[in-house]
């Protein structure tokens, strides 16, 4: 049996479609892992850093130190710039990647070659949604690495905020992947770059400022209860630990089960006897705290996930179907 010899093995290389995607946007590519690498990096450095500073100056009760405040800064500041992930994706990699061909005349081009528009769609979109996808499951572990010495341990880095919510779990990949596909669809339509990442930017921003205002409503809302009576002496709800409360505060609980609002009473009243008279006059028997456990947040981002996917596979179809029949 002959066996080649090391120098006739032949490495892998790419060919095709997949070689011609690559070597048309290798430039945004290598920026793209470079970037990765660069993000990963300064995390595990940070990380780093902060865990030598709490091995040395954390009180034995396992709570944060007064000076704790620069590296949460650190966190919080790195965690923001991550928040700017799929905006870029979504305008950068997600608008030209057709726009550009269509406005170039490229698309012309190739599918005038033996590759069907078909595969031209779907090698551009799934090379891209790989690369996509590993840069932000790299960051996404990375930042909750370094997040998970101090998860719980201060108030300040709570875990429903949109850099912790938004910069962890599968999250950051459904995200990145809905507005690189969605700057696709949009580059598809419009078929000129710079319009499409206009375009694109305003659609990753409105859907930003939706997110931000609807993120915790995935979430099922606890109430706890006392009923005790109410006023100084009497004892408020306490929280499980890291759960995040919810609505308008503190509210009175009517032997009835229901609800009044924490400003009840207070008109007219000038002293808390006063108040509590009133109060008890309408059966309020303790106090009602609504709030979200931590318990939901894999929960949650797994729903937000969802939620994301089944966009992104929307606005893959949509560039699938108008790519095969109105491409060119």
């Amino acid at each position: 049996m002959t066996t080649l010899a090391p120098d006739h093995v032949r490495s892998p290389r790419l060919s095709g479609p997949v070689w011609l995607v690559w070597r048309q946007h290798r430039a945004a590519y290598w920026t793209l892992i470079g970037l990765t690498l660069v993000g990963v990096l300064v995390m595990v450095v940070l990380r780093g850093q902060m865990t030598d500073y709490l091995n040395t100056s954390a009180p034995k009760s396992g709570a944060l130190p007064p000076d704790f405040e620069k590296y949460s800064g650190r966190l919080f500041s790195i965690g923001g710039y991550l928040t700017y992930v799929p905006a870029l994706t979504g305008v950068f990699l997600g608008a030209p990647l057709f726009a550009g061909d269509l406005e170039s005349g490229t698309a012309k081009l190739v599918t005038s070659q033996s590759v069907s528009r078909l595969r031209w769609l779907t090698t551009k979109l799934a090379l891209t949604a790989v690369l996509i996808a590993l840069s932000a499951t790299a960051l996404s572990v990375t930042f909750a690495w370094w997040w998970s010495p101090v998860r719980g341990r201060d108030d300040t880095l709570e875990w429903t905020s949109g850099v912790f919510f938004d910069g962890t779990g599968p999250v950051p990949v459904a995200y990145a992947l809905l507005t690189f596909t969605l700057g696709a669809a949009i580059g598809l339509l419009l078929r000129r770059t710079l319009v499409s990442m206009a375009v694109t930017l305003g659609a990753v921003v409105a859907i930003g400022l939706v997110w931000d205002r609807f993120r915790l409503n995935l979430g099922h809302v606890l109430t706890i209860t006392t009923d005790r009576g109410i006023g100084p002496d009497s004892p408020q709800p306490e929280l499980p630990a890291q759960a995040i409360q919810q609505g308008q505060g503190t509210s009175f609980l009517t032997d009835s089960g229901a609800r009044l609002d924490w400003t009840t009473c207070l008109e007219g009243t000038s002293d808390d006897r006063a108040q509590t008279a009133c109060l008890e006059s309408k059966h309020v028997i303790g106090y009602a705290m609504d709030y979200l456990p931590v318990t939901q947040m894999h929960t949650m981002q797994w729903l937000a996930t969802g939620i994301m996917l089944a966009g992104t596979a929307a606005a893959v179809l949509f560039v699938v179907q108008w790519g095969q029949r109105r491409l060119l």
